[in-house]
């Protein structure tokens, strides 16, 4: 009975990473658009003072900006958001193949190729360097040096 009832759990866990519940209202919950897409009319047309075109043509102005650039986007996103979410999500398939099957596996390929050469090197190091570096200690640790300030 317990295999069962963690094995349907499982089954759901599973099923809930694929169809996830999305939020409707807000639709950018990480605000990775937050900065670029906020183009308001005041942030695109602006009258200094002392120039101003008339109230109706004010208003008129931005309700055909407010209501083209929702609607134009609307559009645009019905008729290529599903065929480029299809495109990004080969390409991210994609990517994340290549870094599961080839990018990692190289790195601790190369990892452990070089992990042996470093054990080498570090040998021949200590092998032939070492004793140099303690004689060369050796003779110049008797060197004195005096400053003597000349007036």
């Amino acid at each position: 009975m317990a295999e069962g009832q963690t094995e349907l759990e499982e089954r759901i866990i599973i099923k809930d990473l694929h169809t996830k519940e999305i939020d409707l209202v807000n639709r950018d919950p990480k605000h990775i658009n937050e900065d670029v897409v906020k183009v308001d009319f005041e942030d695109v047309i602006a009258e200094p003072v002392g120039t101003y075109s008339f109230d109706g043509v004010w208003k008129t102005s931005y309700t055909t900006f407010t209501v083209s650039k929702y609607w134009c986007y609307r559009l645009l996103s019905a008729v290529l958001g599903i065929p480029l979410a299809v495109v990004w999500g080969f390409l991210f398939a994609l990517i994340s193949f290549c870094h599961i099957w080839a990018v990692v596996p190289c790195i601790k390929s190369y990892l452990i190729e070089i992990q042996c050469v470093s054990r080498i090197y570090s040998l021949c190091i200590h092998t032939f360097c070492d004793p140099f570096f303690e004689a060369l200690s050796k003779i110049c640790s008797n060197i004195r040096v005096a400053l003597r300030k000349e007036i």
